[in-house]
C-alpha cells in the first residue's frame, strides 16, 4: 500500500471543504482518541482510492464517506464499525490487507471487513423463490451483526445515488433492495431506512406507478394538511390543558406501502382510507411513559370513536427489535379514517433509528469503548430469524450457524444444513441428479459424492447414466429429502430383485416338480440360510449368492424330513421388535428388539386382546387377535407358522388404531354430538370418521379411533349408548380408514 504521492487530508484544503460535514459528525459522537483512530482510516481510503470515480464521474471516497454518515448518525454505531466502513472499498479492491488493518485498528474491523467482502461478492439472481434463501445467505455472512448493519447503511447509500447507474444495475439493486435488505432492516426495526429502500426500489421498478402515487400525495397535500390541522385542534387543547410536554408529527404512509395496498386489496388510491398518521410523541422519564400514553389514548378517544379491531399495543409488549408504541385507527364524524400513534421521545428515537437506539438508552454510548451489550441482542434478532415465511412477512431460517448456502452453475442458490455434501446437494436438485451422482466439480477441482460443502460453494454436479444408488450412501448424506430418495430407490431395486427371484424360485420347483407350496419353501430355505425374511432369500437368489441349484437338494431334504431335527418356533428367524421368552410365547411391548411384527389389518389387535403370532414369507411376524375371522384357516393349514404370544403387562402401550360402529336416529347434531363426546369428554383423538344415511331415518358409520386398550374402546362404546338417539355402539374389527 504505497500512497505517499497523495497528500494527507489535513493537508488538503479542497478535501476538506468537501468533507467538512463528515468531520464535525465525527467533533459530535466521538471523543478525542476515538477521533483520532477514526482520522487515520479516513486519511487511509482517501489516499488509496484517490482518483477512483464512480458512475457520475465523483471520487469513490464519496461513497464511503456517505456511508460512515449513515452508520453514524442513521443507525447509531462506534468506532470499530465507522472504521471499518471507511476501509470497506479499500478492503474490497485489495487496496489493504488484514494484517495492515490489524496492526493498525486491531481484530474487530478484520472480523467486520471478511464478512462485508463475503456479501460483496454474493451474485443474486432476480427470482421471488430464490429471494429467501439469498436473504439467509446475506444473513449467514454476518457473523459480527455490525456487519449487517454497515451493509444496510453501504446499500441505502447507493439507492440514493442509483440514477448515476445503467438501466439494468437500477433494476437488479432495486429488485435486490426492496425484496432482500429492506425485509432485513423491517426485522432489525430500522424502519426509516427500510420505507426509503422501498420507495426509491419502487421508483426504478414501477417508475408509473410511483409517478402516479407521488404526484397524487402532492397534489393533496394541502388539503391534507388542513384536515391533519382539524383533526388535531381539540387533541391539542386538551393536552395542553393538562399541561402534559408532547410533540405532534404528521406522517404520510410511503408511496411503496401505498402502492402494496392498492395491489393487494384492488384499491384505488383514493380508496387507502389510512393515507397518513398522526403521531404524538410525549417527554416524560422512563417510569412514566406506559401511564402518559395510555391517557393520551384516552384523550383521543374521547374525542374519535376507535376501532377495535385496529388496537395494537406494543408498549405493553415490546417487539422483539424493541419497538415500542401505541397504535390505534379512529374514524371522524364525516367518516375518515386516521392512524394514530403513541409513544414516547425514547421509544420514537427506538422506531426510527432500530435497536442501537434501544440499547443506547440502556446506557450503551458511542465512541471508543462501545458497550457490546446491544450487538448481542442483535446477534439474538438475527438468529431468531430462523423459520421460513414468505418474504414480506420476516427474516427466517434455521440458526445461521447450522446452514450453507451453496450456489448451482447457473446461480441457483440452496439452504443446506451444516455439513451437507455433495451427495445432498444433487438431490437438492433433483431426484434424478441425485441418484446418477459421481461427484462435483468445486472451485475447478474434482470431489466425491461424501465431500462436505460450505458456504458460498459452487458446485457442477457429475452424472454418470451407469450410476445407481447404494447402501452406503445412506452413511454420506444428512438431509432428509436425500436419505428418503435413497431408501425408496433401494426399495426399488429390492423389490425388482425379490419379484426376480421369487419367480426364478417358483420356475425351479415346477420344473423340478417337487410338490411343495413356494410359501413353504420359502420358510425352509430362510430358516436354512438364516435369512430374516423371504425377501432377502429372493434377493440373494436374483444376485447370485445363493446357486439356484442347490435350494433343490435342500427342499428335498427338508421334504423328507431331514432338513431340521424338528420344526420348533425357535428357529424361526430374528430381525426387529419383539421377543421370544423360555416357553417359546412371543411377548408383545413398545421397546422389543429382535423380532419383526406388525399389528394384522384384518382384526386390528388392542393391548388387551388374547392374541396369537403368525410367520409371514416376506413381512416378519403378524400380530392377530384369537378370534380373527382369519385365525382357523391360518392354524388348521399352517400350524408350525403359527406362535403363541401375550402383552407385556404394561401402563405406556402407546396408541392403538380401532373402528367403532355407530348406528343412531338421523336428527340434527347427534353426529356432533357422538364427536363431541369422543374428543371433547373423553378426550380420545378421532383419526377418520365416516357416517351415512340408512333406512327408516337412521344414519349408520364407522369412527376410527385412538385408544391405549381394549378397557377404553369398551368405555367410549358405552358413553355413546348414552348418547339420547345412539341405538347401537360396539367395537368391529379390521381398518376402516
Amino acid at each position: 500500500m504505497d500512497n505517499t504521492e497523495t497528500p494527507l487530508i489535513s493537508d488538503n484544503a479542497s478535501g476538506r471543504d468537501r468533507y467538512a460535514g463528515f468531520m464535525e459528525l465525527l467533533n459530535q459522537n466521538f471523543n478525542d482518541q476515538s477521533r483520532a483512530a477514526i482520522m487515520e482510516a479516513f486519511d487511509i481510503a482517501y489516499r488509496s482510492l484517490d482518483g477512483m470515480k464512480r458512475y457520475d464521474g465523483s471520487p469513490i471516497f464519496d461513497h464511503s464517506i456517505r456511508t460512515a454518515g449513515i452508520v453514524i448518525s442513521d443507525i447509531g454505531l462506534g468506532r470499530n464499525s465507522t472504521i471499518s466502513t471507511l476501509l470497506h472499498d479499500v478492503a474490497r479492491l485489495g487496496l489493504i490487507n488484514a494484517e495492515q488493518i490489524e496492526e493498525k485498528f486491531g481484530e474487530i474491523p478484520v472480523s467486520i471487513l471478511n464478512g462485508l467482502n463475503l456479501i460483496s461478492r454474493v451474485q443474486t439472481k432476480i427470482s421471488a423463490s430464490q429471494a429467501d434463501n439469498f436473504r439467509d445467505l446475506i444473513v449467514s455472512y454476518s457473523t459480527d451483526p455490525r456487519i449487517i448493519l454497515i451493509k444496510l447503511a453501504d446499500r441505502l447509500e447507493v439507492m440514493r445515488s442509483l440514477g448515476m447507474f445503467p438501466e439494468a444495475k437500477q433494476r437488479k439493486k432495486s429488485w435486490e433492495s426492496m425484496n432482500l435488505y429492506a425485509q432485513i432492516a423491517h426485522k432489525l426495526g430500522l424502519y426509516s431506512i427500510k420505507s426509503e429502500l422501498e420507495d426509491i426500489s419502487l421508483k426504478y421498478l414501477e417508475p408509473e406507478d410511483y409517478a402516479y402515487i407521488n404526484r397524487r400525495l402532492e397534489e393533496s397535500s394541502a388539503e391534507r394538511d388542513k384536515f391533519i390541522a382539524e383533526f388535531v385542534a381539540p387533541i391539542r387543547q386538551r393536552l395542553d390543558a393538562l399541561g402534559i410536554k408532547y410533540h405532534m408529527k404528521g406522517r404520510t404512509k410511503s408511496v411503496y406501502s401505498i402502492w402494496r395496498k392498492m395491489k393487494r386489496t384492488g384499491v384505488s388510491f383514493d380508496e387507502v382510507y389510512d393515507i397518513f398518521a398522526i403521531r404524538i410523541i410525549v417527554d416524560c422519564p422512563r417510569e412514566n411513559e406506559k401511564q402518559l400514553c395510555w391517557n393520551v389514548y384516552s384523550i383521543v378517544t374521547d374525542f374519535y370513536t376507535p376501532n377495535p379491531e385496529r388496537m395494537r399495543d406494543w408498549i405493553s409488549i415490546p417487539k422483539s427489535n424493541g419497538y415500542e408504541s401505541l397504535h390505534t385507527t379512529v374514524v371522524t364524524k364525516d367518516g375518515h379514517w386516521v392512524e394514530i400513534q403513541i409513544r414516547s421521545e425514547r421509544m420514537d428515537e427506538v422506531a426510527e433509528r432500530g435497536i442501537a437506539a434501544h440499547w443506547r438508552y440502556k446506557g450503551v454510548h458511542g465512541g471508543g469503548s462501545r458497550n457490546e451489550e446491544w450487538l448481542a441482542r442483535l446477534r439474538e434478532i438475527i438468529e431468531e430469524s430462523t423459520n421460513r415465511t414468505q418474504i414480506t412477512n420476516r427474516i427466517d431460517t434455521n440458526s445461521t450457524s447450522e446452514e450453507i448456502f451453496v450456489f448451482t452453475p447457473a446461480g441457483d442458490l440452496k439452504k443446506l444444513p451444516k455439513g451437507a455434501t455433495v451427495l445432498d446437494f444433487a438431490f437438492e436438485i433433483h431426484s434424478q441428479v441425485g441418484a446418477t451422482c459421481t461427484g462435483a466439480k468445486i472451485s475447478g477441482r474434482n470431489v466425491p459424492i461424501k465431500e462436505k460443502l460450505h458456504n458460498g460453494d459452487i458446485v457442477n454436479v457429475l452424472t454418470s447414466k451407469t450410476q445407481k444408488p447404494k447402501p452406503d450412501w445412506l452413511g454420506y448424506v444428512t438431509t432428509t429429502k436425500a436419505r428418503n430418495k435413497i431408501k425408496s430407490f433401494l426399495r426399488e431395486e429390492e423389490a425388482t430383485a425379490s419379484r426376480f427371484g421369487r419367480e426364478e424360485l417358483e420356475r425351479k420347483l415346477k420344473n423340478w416338480k417337487l410338490a411343495i407350496p413356494i410359501d413353504d419353501a420359502v420358510i425352509a430355505l430362510t430358516k436354512y440360510y438364516k435369512y430374516k425374511t423371504g425377501t432377502e432369500l429372493y434377493g440373494a437368489i436374483a444376485s447370485g449368492e445363493i446357486d439356484i441349484a442347490d435350494t433343490k437338494d435342500i427342499i428335498t431334504k427338508y421334504l423328507a424330513g431331514d432338513l431340521f431335527e424338528s420344526k420348533t418356533r425357535q428357529d424361526i428367524p430374528r430381525s426387529t421388535n419383539g421377543k421370544l421368552t423360555s416357553n417359546d410365547t412371543l411377548v408383545i411391548d413398545e421397546s422389543i428388539h429382535g423380532i419383526e411384527y406388525k399389528l394384522a389389518k384384518c382384526c386390528n389387535p388392542i393391548f388387551g386382546d388374547d392374541i396369537f403370532g403368525f410367520t409371514t414369507v416376506s413381512s416378519g411376524i403378524t400380530i392377530h387377535r384369537s378370534d380373527c375371522p382369519n385365525a382357523k384357516r391360518m392354524r388348521e393349514m399352517y400350524p408350525y407358522r403359527v406362535l403363541e404370544a401375550r402383552w407385556r403387562n404394561s401402563t405406556n402401550q402407546g396408541n392403538f388404531l380401532a373402528s367403532l360402529r355407530i348406528v343412531a336416529e338421523d336428527t340434527t347434531g347427534i353426529v356432533n354430538r357422538i364427536t363431541e363426546v369422543i374428543s371433547g369428554e373423553l378426550k380420545i383423538n378421532i383419526r377418520s370418521m365416516s357416517m351415512s344415511p340408512m333406512r327408516d331415518g337412521r344414519i349408520g358409520g364407522t369412527i376410527n379411533i385412538e385408544v391405549p386398550n381394549i378397557a377404553v374402546i369398551d368405555m367410549v362404546a358405552a358413553n355413546l349408548m348414552k348418547i339420547k338417539g345412539v341405538e347401537k355402539a360396539y367395537r368391529v374389527t379390521g381398518q376402516h380408514e
